[in-house]
């Protein structure tokens, strides 16, 4: 995985996390990689990947089953799309919106390309 300046290595895997369980490569209900065997598969210290894991569990993402592992939490995919959809609607729709605006781009003109795009 390449990291990116500006964001928490562990934010950053738990973003690639939370990409794999809405995809479905990591179902609800199903086990997830062991601490250990994800640092090494990632290239850092399991104590990264341990807070990655304390941060899910604390959004109710996955779940840990002492003694078994860690699971994707059964609502995990509707938690992470409700967040990702209010981060849209609150951080990312009003800097789009601005830069719109600021480069003089009309709703029209906005609505033309987004069906273009869709078609």
């Amino acid at each position: 995985m390449e990291f990116q300046n500006g964001k928490s290595i562990f934010l950053q895997i738990a973003d690639s996390i939370t990409d794999k369980v809405v995809s479905g490569e990591f179902p609800a209900g199903k086990k997830i990689p062991s601490v250990r065997e994800l640092a090494a598969e990632m290239g850092v210290n399991p104590n990264t990947i341990m807070r990655t894991y304390s941060e899910l569990q604390a959004m109710d993402i996955i779940e840990n089953q002492r003694g078994i592992g860690y699971f994707v939490n059964e609502n995990a995919p509707k938690i992470i799309l409700e967040g990702k959809r209010e981060e849209f609607f609150n951080q990312v729709l009003p800097e789009f919106l601005k830069q719109a605006q600021l480069l003089g781009i009309s709703a029209t003109e906005l609505k033309k390309h987004i069906e273009k795009i869709n078609s």
